[in-house]
């Protein structure tokens, strides 16, 4: 039994090594015990001792477990080079779309004004809806002191009317600051294209 299993590895290297002179060539065992050969060892058991033949199917190099030590900071560097591949490839999308988008500096400030202006409306729209309503609070408030008005029935609808101002103006104040940190967003945004755009392009800030 023992003979016909070398044998069938030998075979095994021979095939290997036959079809390209080239080839690498890794034993590695599983976690079941299984011993398995491959041109590339599986990530899953990159953690494990393995072996490596050279081009004469003989023994080139033992390949040890890696220590916990080692295994973390292989780790480490594996998610350092994902992640810096997947901004290589963000980098390079919004590259692409940029010098497809543009063809000079002045389509890139018409598309930052025709965005700005779209964000200049809403801040408009907020400020006169929060004037309306700081004045609806105060003309409440004056009917409060009122005199006139100091029936029980008359106060309590009174005070729901200014707790209802004083929502909405907090309502109102939260969409302003949101809306004018989308516009300076969208000022740097735009503006990071358009320096970005000059260096894809090999123009000087300067340059037309």
């Amino acid at each position: 039994m023992f003979n016909l299993k070398f044998a069938g590895v030998c075979l095994i290297l021979f095939g290997v090594f036959s079809a390209s002179a080239e080839a690498k060539l890794y034993k590695w065992v599983d976690d079941n015990g299984t011993t398995h050969y491959g041109e590339t060892i599986p990530p899953e058991y990159s953690n494990k001792d393995a072996t490596h033949f050279n081009d004469k199917g003989r023994i080139d190099k033992r390949i040890d477990k890696l220590t916990p030590e080692e295994q973390r900071a292989k780790n480490v560097a594996d998610a350092k080079k994902n992640a810096d591949d997947k901004i290589a490839i963000e980098t390079k999308r919004k590259d692409t779309a940029l010098l497809s988008t543009f063809s000079n500096e002045k389509e890139i400030d018409l598309s930052r004004d025709r965005s700005l202006q779209q964000v200049d409306a809403r801040i408009n729209s907020i400020h006169t809806m929060l004037k309306s309503a700081r004045e609806s609070r105060v003309s409440h408030v004056k009917e409060q002191s009122d005199p006139a008005k100091q029936g029980k029935g008359i106060q309590k609808s009174l005070l729901e009317d200014i707790a209802q101002d004083d929502a909405r103006i907090t309502k109102l104040e939260k969409e302003l600051a949101q809306n004018e940190q989308e516009l300076a967003t969208v000022k740097a945004r735009f503006e990071a294209d358009k320096l970005r755009f000059r260096e894809l392009k090999g123009v000087s800030s300067s340059g037309k």
